[in-house]
């Protein structure tokens, strides 16, 4: 008899497949989307198990990675929406300059904010998380950043569009790229250097192709931060029989986001470590200087204010809605 059981129990078993741009070392892997994972085989009675695909093993870019979860190619992805310019305006709001406080409460904020004003923009998945990741800093190979005087002219990678935005306005020459593709710019001196968050640092070897970080007053909102999703393909959960569907809905929403924001953003601490340990010059721009940076940059969030009230969406409303949900959050 528990035998059968035993049989019934595998046939019954559903894999997860999951599918991520960065390595299989990283904090996203190893504990971010493991985390999740575990949790819901745990709480499925190991009905729902997981692989997850590090390094774009299936195929595709990370620019492709939200259409592979609308399409099937992949059960749930990792990804940002910023890596399709233009293609989700309402939760670029989290990007704009200064914006973020913290990870953990920017990430309450934004899914409350995804709930409220932009589930129409992701209908065609069902959203498990959004989450931002911790502060942005300016990393660069021969010059080091101590005044917004200092950007001027420096070819700087960028990710998302409103970080292009940004850069722009401090003088610099940003050029867009994921993160797989910084080592190699960096190396032929197609770039000057890059804005990432400490925690994917070490990753893409910015501790050996850079000598100079400049971080942003931790007392201030960060310099720029990111905004990332996790997508489920709707016809996956869909066939999922409702008690399994419980499962994922238990283990999405506001809790993992910012579980999601915490996680990756306490990664900085490591990250900053072996930054420093490579003797990488860390400038910590003060809070006199960076108003300079602030209001340099000011009209990026007017300019997104205009794009989206063009859309027929009431931007500043928008605007103040997010700002408001950090405030809240924010301890």
């Amino acid at each position: 008899m528990c035998g059968v059981f035993a049989t019934q129990a595998q046939a019954q078993t559903i894999t997860i497949k999951v599918h991520h741009f960065l390595n299989a070392n990283s904090v996203q892997h190893t504990t971010m989307l493991k985390t999740w994972c575990d949790n819901i085989a745990k709480d499925s009675a190991n009905r729902l198990q997981c692989q997850i695909f590090p390094s774009m093993q299936l195929g595709g870019t990370p620019a492709q990675l939200y259409d592979q979860a609308r399409d099937g190619v992949a059960d749930v992805v990792w990804t940002l929406p910023g890596y399709t310019s233009g293609r989700f305006p309402r939760m670029e709001v989290f990007e704009l300059p200064f914006m973020m406080t913290n990870a953990e409460a920017t990430s309450r904020a934004a899914w409350d904010y995804y709930e409220k004003n932009a589930k129409d923009e992701f209908k065609d998945t069902k959203i498990l998380a959004v989450h931002v990741h911790g502060p942005g800093n300016i990393f660069t190979s021969k010059k080091q950043i101590k005044t917004v005087e200092d950007i001027k002219g420096l070819k700087l990678r960028a990710p998302t569009r409103l970080t292009t935005k940004l850069l722009t306005s401090l003088g610099a020459t940003p050029v867009g790229m994921p993160v797989p593709a910084v080592p190699d710019a960096l190396s032929k001196g197609v770039i000057d250097g890059a804005v990432i968050p400490y925690q994917v640092a070490p990753s893409i070897k910015i501790d050996e192709l850079t000598k100079f970080t400049a971080e942003t007053d931790r007392t201030q909102p960060a310099l720029y931060t990111a905004l990332f999703v996790v997508p489920m393909n709707k016809a996956k959960y869909d066939s999922l029989p409702p008690e399994l569907q419980k499962v994922i809905d238990k283990n999405s929403g506001r809790e993992l986001s910012a579980f999601l924001g915490k996680t990756q953003s306490d990664d900085d601490i490591p990250g900053k470590q072996k930054i420093v340990a490579a003797k990488n010059t860390v400038t910590v721009i003060p809070p006199a200087e960076l108003e300079k940076w602030i209001q340099a940059s000011s009209n990026v969030d007017d300019e997104w204010v205009a794009e989206v009230t063009k859309k027929g969406l009431d931007g500043k409303a928008l605007l103040a809605d997010a700002r408001a949900l950090i405030k809240k959050y924010t301890k």
